[in-house]
């Protein structure tokens, strides 16, 4: 069990640090587009039509990849933690933690359907760079498979827990 842990974490690691550093890229080039934008203004040098669809598009995976890379490693705010931490008896806080881990997976699931949804369906381009507007939506349905991915793992470890909590102490 200890050697899959260490694995898991290796690979948790791998994929932070893979979404951490998209993120990092995309606010240097966001914040890069936005100044040269303003600067445009003051100086009209040049022309940034393209302006509005990269700016979308850096937005949206900033967004979805950053709330990824929250999911991969518990990063984003919760309510579960002072609850679980009231409950006493060891299987039922495992059961509580595999209610809240089933219905963030259906959530994730939903999410992942419907993102694929919108990139499958959008047939338009946009007007000055000519990209697919799926491509705008790609990160949506990336992003909701990695979520859906660690839901799933966290709903079996916490089945796993609920069935015998002894590998609690192999986990840490």
């Amino acid at each position: 069990m200890k050697t899959l842990s260490t694995l898991s974490r290796r690979f948790d690691a791998c994929v932070t640090l893979i979404l951490k550093w998209a993120c990092i890229l995309l606010f240097v080039a966001l914040s890069l587009v936005l100044s040269g934008n303003i600067l445009q203004r003051i100086l009209p040098f040049l022309s940034m039509q393209w302006f509005d669809e990269v700016v979308e598009l850096m937005f949206a995976a900033l967004v979805f990849y950053g709330a990824a890379a929250l999911w991969v490693t518990h990063g984003h705010f919760s309510v579960g933690d002072w609850i679980s931490q009231r409950i006493h008896n060891t299987r039922a806080r495992h059961a509580y933690r595999l209610l809240v881990e089933v219905l963030s997976l259906c959530f994730m699931l939903v999410f992942l359907f419907n993102a694929y949804d919108i990139v499958i369906r959008a047939q338009e381009i946009t007007n000055n760079l000519m990209l697919p507007k799926s491509m705008l939506y790609a990160c949506m349905p990336i992003a909701a498979a990695i979520m859906s991915l660690y839901s799933l793992r966290n709903v079996c470890v916490e089945l796993a827990l609920l069935l015998n909590p002894r590998w609690a102490d192999d986990m840490v």
